[in-house]
């Protein structure tokens, strides 16, 4: 299915690639982006991104990186595609809405999820509102699942369905 996935000069995302790892990990390392967002080495992305099972996707502007993606999951029989990460150089600007919206049409358009599911930070309420204004259904919470500067945090689960995805775009399945 992935190698069959193409980007056009309308869409917002292209793969990455390693070229992409320093500009993506020094976005990730960002004030805001660390207090969401787990920090991995340059060694582990690679991995991750050479692994076959993953999608990282990068939005660039005049200015170089702009956003990057992951979705795991890709080899899984279930059908059920994690966004892993989700992060935006400047946040509040539409463009994380944006990124959503082509990133739930490549998971279920493209690649054929049944299920896309993430997890978040219980405190990232702008995050939160922005999966559910664009259909995400909250299933639950994994209670002190991550630690902050001492601080334990429940990670909030959400996930959409095919089936709610058609029901929103109107596409055809």
């Amino acid at each position: 299915m992935l190698g069959t996935h193409t980007m056009t000069n309308e869409r917002l995302l292209r793969p990455a690639t390693e070229t992409d790892l320093a500009a993506l990990i020094a976005l990730e390392r960002g004030a805001e982006a660390q207090l969401y967002v787990g920090q991995w080495s340059e060694e582990r992305h690679r991995a991750v991104m050479t692994s076959g099972d993953a999608l990282y996707l990068v939005a660039e502007d005049s200015e170089g990186l702009a956003a990057f993606a992951i979705l795991r999951g890709l080899s899984e029989a279930g059908r059920a595609i994690e966004l892993k990460r989700l992060v935006v150089n400047r946040p509040g600007r539409g463009l994380g809405r944006r990124i959503l919206g082509e990133i739930q049409r490549i998971a279920f358009e493209d690649l054929g999820a049944h299920r896309l599911f993430l997890d978040l930070v219980d405190d990232n309420s702008r995050a939160r509102h922005l999966y559910e204004s664009m259909g995400f259904v909250l299933e639950g919470s994994m209670r002190d699942a991550t630690n902050r500067d001492g601080e334990w945090h429940d990670l909030l689960l959400m996930s959409m369905l095919e089936d709610e995805y058609q029901q929103r775009s109107g596409a055809r399945g």
